[in-house]
């Protein structure tokens, strides 16, 4: 396993290191950021700033020789061979810094307001231009249910499938693995200017749909415009904004049809719309890079594969796909013997045991 360690003082007042608003315009940063960005450390700070700036106060404990505030000892501790491998690690190591905190110092904190302050981890304090959908995922998921998020209104539901099984710890849900292939690509999302341009290109798109439809006021978010207004003036677009916002409201749709296919019990259906979820990251918003689009291909040619595509942004990490139960064994066996053939070098650093691992859905983080 790994271990991250954290010194810090409690009792400072953090400073961001890159103050971003809400709807403040992108600009994309190619440059490189120092080691120090890059480090986990970071995150026990910035989860720290976003207490405080919030206004949450850590606890004075008190004994006879002077009083202290409660700060935390620990490590971070991942899988051996999936570090840095995209698996929302950078939510999860912010969400975990938080709750701990959050424990020492007795803070009540409910789960939304926990996502508004991984949200300013990650996009005050760090500066990354990443959403809330990593960990509202985190936070809100329940076993065996696909989690529905709103990320305008954070208006968020569960949604049972047909016929789930309420008692899952004495007899787990039939029917689904999820199965995870690693790529080998490691590099830290904060290095990549690939996702920051994307969100740029995004608001650009919304930006001219919005002044087309006469809400040029509205802030420059694709989830401000209609679909309607989207569909009378997307031809306003140039070439590359058309992909990104066609990714966006095409999204939207699957999301909504997907919803339907969960609650009915439609895996094949559900994974049908997950395939086209990927396909359309690489054709539209062009994530991706090589390693990870033939991973994704492999996964679809893989047997009982119900659906697949990236785990995250889609520039490091994994793919996962939905499979069927009794096929699962088959898959993972077909994914180690095909993807080492398209990418050998990657495929040899890979630890054999986590390149490609059978898991099953869990619930949301919580302190134990």
């Amino acid at each position: 396993d790994l271990y991250l360690l954290a010194t810090l003082r409690v009792n400072e007042t953090q400073q961001p290191r890159h103050r971003i608003s809400k709807g403040e315009e992108i600009k994309v940063d190619k440059s490189s950021p120092s080691p120090q960005e890059c480090y986990w450390g970071r995150y026990a700070i910035g989860a720290l700033y976003a207490l405080q700036s919030r206004g949450n106060h850590l606890a004075q404990v008190f004994n006879k020789f002077h009083s202290y505030l409660q700060g935390i000892i620990g490590y971070i501790c991942g899988s051996e061979g999936l570090d840095s491998s995209g698996l929302s690690s950078s939510a999860a190591v912010g969400v975990a810094y938080l709750l701990a905190l959050e424990s020492a110092n007795n803070l009540t904190v409910s789960p939304t307001e926990n996502i508004e302050y991984d949200r300013v981890i990650e996009n005050e304090y760090l500066g990354l231009r990443n959403g809330i959908l990593d960990q509202s995922a985190i936070l809100l998921s329940s076993h065996g249910c696909l989690t529905y998020m709103n990320c305008k209104t954070t208006e968020h539901k569960l949604i049972h499938p047909l016929n789930f099984l309420k008692d899952h710890e004495t007899e787990p849900q039939k029917g689904y693995k999820i199965l995870l292939a690693f790529s080998g690509l490691r590099q830290a999302l904060t290095s990549n200017p690939g996702y920051n341009s994307r969100v740029a290109e995004c608001q650009e798109a919304a930006k001219i749909l919005l002044h087309a439809s006469g809400n040029g006021e509205l802030e420059p978010f694709l989830c401000n415009v209609e679909p309607e207004s989207y569909e009378a003036h997307k031809v306003k677009l140039e070439p590359n904004l058309a992909r990104r916002a066609e990714h966006y409201f095409s999204e939207n749709m699957r999301v909504s049809k997907g919803l339907e296919a969960w609650a009915s019990g439609e895996l094949r259906q559900f994974g049908q719309l997950m395939s086209a979820s990927g396909l359309s990251s690489i054709k539209n918003y062009e994530c991706g890079c090589e390693p990870l689009i033939q991973l994704y291909e492999v996964l679809l040619r893989a047997p009982g594969v119900f659906g697949a595509r990236f785990s995250g942004a889609g520039f490091r990490g994994c793919c996962v796909a939905l499979v069927d139960t009794d096929c699962v064994a088959e898959a993972a066996k077909f994914v180690r013997e095909e993807y080492p053939k398209l990418q050998p070098v990657l495929a040899s650093q890979l630890n054999p045991d986590t390149a490609v691992l059978i898991c099953e859905a869990g619930d949301c983080a919580r302190v134990i």
